[in-house]
């Protein structure tokens, strides 16, 4: 049996972190807010640590690598600058909402360097690619239908938080993502970890 590569530590403090953000956002939001992007590889991020699987690892880092480090960067930015960039982000900085709320939101700080570091450790199984195009395939449709539009979960109702676009029709637009995410986020993110994790 080979020994373990991923410290103990990591896989205990990486899923209390996971247990505390998705049991407050199923009171405070409902389940239907597992279907960010964001969540489903959160939850995906730990089983990839505890079995220590490749192309667990490598599907969701692909799948969130570039909007991730657009939130940091955006975070950073509105932090340094005070310029809240393209309008996002702003619920960060909203003082109606709870501190430890938005605290919460801060693990999408540690979710990207760990997939990232995993891949590096491990390997990137390329197989990621088309598992996460699937994956969005499948989500994109499946929010679009039953999460609350107000929620504007995955941004299927618009490119702001307001979720109240008129450029297209909902299913244009709802198309527009299928074929932009995989384009803008899946094969950058495929071409960056192929570098790392060759």
């Amino acid at each position: 049996m080979m020994a373990s590569t991923i410290p103990i530590g990591l896989k205990l403090a990486f899923t209390a972190m996971t247990i505390v953000v998705l049991t407050a956002y199923w009171f405070r939001y409902g389940p239907a807010n597992y279907l960010w992007f964001s969540d489903i590889a959160l939850i995906g991020a730990t089983l990839a640590l505890w079995l220590e699987n490749p192309l667990l690892a490598s599907t969701m880092a692909v799948l969130i690598l570039v909007p991730e480090t657009a939130w940091i960067v955006i975070l950073l930015t509105r932090l340094i600058t005070g310029w809240q960039a393209f309008g996002l982000l702003g619920y960060m900085f909203d003082t109606n909402r709870p501190r430890w709320l938005r605290l919460l939101s801060l693990f999408h700080i540690p979710l990207p360097l760990v997939l990232v570091w995993m891949v590096w450790l491990q390997g990137y199984d390329p197989r990621a690619l088309p598992l996460a195009i699937a994956i969005a395939w499948l989500v994109l449709p499946l929010t679009w239908l039953i999460a609350p539009p107000e929620r504007n979960i995955n941004w299927v109702h618009g490119m702001t938080g307001a979720g109240d676009q008129k450029r297209l029709s909902p299913m244009g637009h709802l198309l527009f993502l299928m074929i932009g995410i995989p384009l803008l986020f899946h094969l950058p993110a495929h071409w960056v970890l192929s570098l790392l994790g060759s």
